[in-house]
């Protein structure tokens, strides 16, 4: 068996086009255009890579894009003034402060100051405990992202079972939620955990998100079984190159999984395209608008029951 590839670019290039149509549709019968602001501490390369990244998609879209960069020995207080003066300003609809903040700053205290309707990468605890309670909520972007990936090969998730490795706020435990009401389901679990190639060989969906280089190996997997990678990892090879990959072995993985994300091109460009999509949605929420401006627009929304073309129903293939 060779696994087929879910291309993360294609498919995140049609999510764009999606919120590009539902920008155009907020300018021309509401007069909206929503607003991106991300706010960048200190000089991180990667980071800065991937702010540069947003706002360029985020202007192409249609949007109003904003970047605050500020020096890394920057106060708390000053970044705490920047984040009011945005919660304060109607034309801002979305509100991203770029992570991993100095270690002078308090992480938790500066989620907590973003408005939960701008909080469009879904850290705050207003929205994760509405994603918790099932309730509508702006949620992390990356789960969105695996959860999109997941639909576009898979017709129907009640019932299919999900090991789910790493439970960081940000990534495992959103998904773990999401995932759980899509009616899978959902094991989650960790580098620490016992036996856990025995928990990933009964699975139906396995997905890696540990930051471990190559955790996930070809046997610990149930022929069949669709692999999403999460993890993002900079290593060198033999030669002395440094090349990313993923928490899963590729090559062994793809020899029984039936669909798998390569890494980069799979879950990384969802992750921005989420953002930008939240971002949408933020806005009409935001202003009650009474409708959707786009009738398509519900189609974003991995929440939506529908089932997609070409996607297989798991439970009676496997």
């Amino acid at each position: 068996m060779n696994a087929i590839r879910i291309d993360g670019k294609a498919i995140a290039e049609d999510l764009r086009a999606r919120v590009a149509r539902d920008v155009a549709s907020l300018k021309a019968e509401w007069s909206v255009i929503p607003g991106l602001a991300v706010v960048l501490v200190g000089k991180n390369p990667a980071s800065s890579v991937y702010v540069k990244t947003k706002a360029r998609q985020a202007q192409a879209l249609g949007f109003k894009s904003q970047q605050f960069l500020l020096p890394g020995d920057v106060g708390e207080a000053e970044l705490l003034e920047v984040i009011e003066e945005l919660n304060a300003d109607e034309s801002i609809d979305g509100i991203l402060v770029q992570l991993p903040l100095p270690g002078h700053i308090d992480l938790w205290r500066v989620l907590e100051a973003i408005d939960p309707a701008k909080d469009v990468d879904g850290f705050h605890p207003y929205n994760v405990g509405r994603l918790a309670a099932g309730r509508p909520a702006l949620a992390p972007c990356t789960p969105l992202g695996v959860v999109h990936l997941i639909r576009t090969v898979v017709s129907n998730l009640s019932g299919l079972d999900v090991v789910v490795i790493g439970r960081s706020n940000i990534i495992g435990k959103p998904l773990a939620l999401l995932l759980g009401d899509a009616g899978c389901t959902v094991t989650g679990a960790q580098l620490q955990t016992r036996n856990l190639p025995d928990f990933c060989r009964k699975a139906d969906i396995v997905v890696a998100a540990a930051g471990c280089a190559g955790l996930v190996r070809g046997d610990w997997l149930k022929p069949g079984a669709i692999v999403i990678d999460v993890g993002i990892n900079r290593t060198i090879d033999s030669r002395g190159t440094a090349k990313l990959v993923g928490d899963v072995d590729f090559a062994e993985a793809s020899k029984r999984a039936s669909y798998i994300t390569p890494v980069p091109g799979g879950v990384g460009p969802m992750t921005v395209a989420y953002l930008l999509a939240n971002t949408v949605n933020a806005a009409v929420s935001r202003r009650r608008l009474s409708l959707v401006v786009n009738p398509e627009a519900r189609h974003i929304w991995p929440s939506c029951d529908r089932e997609q073309d070409g996607a297989v129903d798991l439970q009676r293939a496997t």
